[in-house]
């Protein structure tokens, strides 16, 4: 599995992982004596991500399910990586190993909750990663990888400007049944009532809490332990520190997200595809008001972070992955994969074509239905036509593999033509060997280029030969078994 951090434990030393980008955001808080605003760079996250997600009915950890071709954890982690949230603590329980190795790294702490006792216990759990702490912590989940940076910028905002202990991130439900809800007093939040407490008129409630809140620390581990697990689930509840806050005479807001749908949760495979569609369509919108022609956007499947330019048409069945960049007036047709690629301008992918860690330069058509793999690099006006495959393979401006055709650890100059069924043999068993043809060579079809071998400048290489030896530049190669004819050979053997 991909790791996204390098591992890092408690209680290691900071450092700036160069992954992210540090954005410290300056955030309003309540001062100890809660009499006046300050400005603060404290902020910190817990994200939980330690529960099993029986639903999903899968050996893979919830939080690990990829959405958008990243596990869905590592959404809110990178969210909050990005706001500045240091420290940042990740709650793991079951599937911690895997999970520690799929997340693990940089800034990003993991702490272990070796029983389930609620969220309220999880975020206890995180404490001693937060000790001597003072400022802001935000509650992610790990199963909410929808949610935007200017919704939590939003929350804190609101966190900040009523000097809040807790802030709650709700959302407006037409159908609220399942979720707790949010019972105010004007701005004021009087309590978050679960659905089998609540009444008639706390039912018809459309505010339901997402479980997402900004808290004020060390405020909030005094009061879960202030709240306890005395319940019938046995279990420390979040949702109890608001009336332990009113108590105090603490304020307690509420900040309803823009569109419900970031707050989403994911707890099985229909609710994991709806999460990867929605990411999906974000994507696509903004490449489209980019200036980029998606035909059947619900049918192209784009990461977040790909770059395409303007005056790019991509078809339907489309998957463009990871670090991929794609330049201006391409044309990308249906069935092509492509990931972590750079595609240069007026570049043709033409259907079925698979193209992984590989540099291309202006001008090229690939495909149909070829395979280009990582280190193949193109200079610019190749063209690698249908089942060609390449693999650590470089060609110079203008030179071309029209069809059925191997090249691997190759170096290929300029102008050079590479007949049909060419194949470079570049393993021996043991080892890959290279093989190098330079410029304006000319290749017939059906040539086997055993490696090591050099072919020199200008040559021609005759079809159906093997080359097994260096060719000097401008020759002609031939290699080829000397043509036998046996007159009415075949007559005799059917005719005795």
């Amino acid at each position: 599995m991909q790791r996204l951090f390098p591992t890092r434990s408690v209680g290691e030393g900071m450092f700036l992982d160069s992954l992210f980008t540090l954005r410290i955001m300056n955030i309003l808080v309540t001062p100890p004596n809660g009499t006046e605003k300050m400005t603060t760079t404290n902020l910190a996250v817990v994200i939980l991500a330690a529960g099993k997600g029986t639903r999903m009915k899968s050996a893979l950890p919830k939080v690990l399910h990829p959405v958008a071709g990243r596990p869905m954890a590592a959404w809110p982690v990178q969210l909050a990586l990005d706001l500045g949230c240091r420290p940042a603590a990740l709650v793991v329980g079951h599937g911690a190993e895997a999970a520690e190795r799929a997340l693990g790294g940089g800034e990003l702490l993991f702490v272990r909750q070796p029983e389930q006792l609620g969220t309220g216990h999880a975020l206890l759990c995180a404490e001693t990663s937060l000790a001597s702490f003072v400022g802001t912590v935000l509650l992610l989940c790990g199963d909410v990888p929808l949610l935007r940076r200017q919704t939590l910028e939003r929350l804190l905002a609101c966190h900040g400007e009523r000097r809040a202990a807790v802030t709650v991130l709700t959302a407006e439900m037409d159908d609220p049944t399942g979720y707790g809800r949010i019972v105010r007093d004007g701005d004021q939040v009087v309590g978050i009532v679960e659905e089998k407490d609540a009444t008639a008129a706390q039912k018809s409630i459309c505010e339901i809490n997402t479980g997402i809140y900004a808290f004020e620390a060390p405020f909030v581990f005094e009061a879960l332990r202030r709240v306890g697990r005395d319940n019938a689930q046995g279990e420390y509840y979040l949702t109890d520190v608001v009336a332990v806050a009113r108590t105090a005479g603490r304020t307690v807001a509420a900040l309803p997200a823009a569109e419900a749908e970031e707050t989403m949760g994911i707890n099985d495979r229909l609710q994991l595809a709806e999460a990867n569609a929605i990411m999906r369509r974000r994507t696509n919108e903004e490449l489209m008001r980019g200036g980029v022609t998606l035909l059947d956007p619900a049918a192209t499947y784009i990461e977040p972070g790909v770059e395409i330019g303007a005056d790019t048409l991509v078809h339907p069945g489309v998957h463009l992955r990871g670090r991929t960049r794609l330049g201006r007036d391409c044309v990308v047709e249906p069935g092509v994969i492509v990931t972590d690629c750079e595609i240069g301008d007026r570049v043709h992918l033409k259907a079925g074509s698979v193209l992984a860690e590989s540099r291309l330069g202006n001008d090229c058509t690939i495909g149909p239905m070829a395979h280009l793999r990582p280190g193949t690099v193109l200079a610019g006006h190749n063209k690698l036509g249908n089942f060609v495959e390449t693999k650590k393979a470089s060609l110079g401006e203008r030179s071309q593999a029209s069809h059925l055709t191997y090249l691997g650890d190759t170096e290929i100059g300029k102008n050079v033509n590479i007949g049909c069924g060419t194949i470079t043999c570049n393993y021996d068993g043991v080892k890959k060997h290279v093989t190098i043809i330079e410029d304006d060579v000319f290749v017939g079809s059906d040539t086997q280029f055993v490696a090591p071998v050099r072919i020199g400048r200008g040559s021609l290489i005759a079809a159906g030969s093997t080359i097994t030896k260096n060719v000097p530049p401008d020759s002609l190669a031939l290699a080829r078994t000397p043509q036998v004819i046996k007159e009415g050979w075949r007559k005799k053997k059917r005719d005795p």
